[in-house]
């Protein structure tokens, strides 16, 4: 696949799998909420689901192989997207005074491309696809 499709792919594919993730997240937060208090239930849900969104980013947004090196910084995908969606959240409110109903919204919209560069720099640290790379004879 040349290279100008393969990021709008993993573009879009990220996108899908973070909803995919939120559903997981909820799903496992409603869950947990019949044994736990909220706040571990969401604590809870929140680390689950972000392991099985390192697995599916892995395996079909980026086609690559999961390391423990890749598991252990992906983390950081996650705090990027809280910077971003918190300054975002300020900005919309703060600066613009444009209501804060929607502003989560708007600024976790606003992360998604950032926040798929920091995830991208993680799971491909080479800064290629694994389709990108010479084929190797065995």
């Amino acid at each position: 696949m040349p290279r100008q499709t393969v990021i709008p792919r993993q573009i879009v594919t990220f996108a899908v799998v973070g909803v995919v993730n939120t559903a997981v997240y909820y799903g496992l937060y409603l869950l947990f909420l019949h044994w736990l208090p909220y706040l571990g239930a969401h604590v809870l849900a929140f680390l689950l689901s972000m392991v099985g969104s390192f697995f599916l980013n892995a395996r079909f947004t980026y086609r690559t192989r999961p390391t423990w090196r890749k598991f252990l910084l992906f983390p950081l995908t996650n705090i990027t997207n809280f910077l971003v969606t918190t300054a975002g959240v300020y900005v919309i409110v703060d600066v613009l005074h444009a209501g804060n109903r929607f502003a989560p919204l708007l600024a976790s919209a606003a992360a998604i491309p950032v926040t798929f560069v920091v995830s991208r720099r993680i799971m491909l640290p080479g800064g290629r696809d694994v389709r990108d790379r010479p084929h190797m004879p065995a």
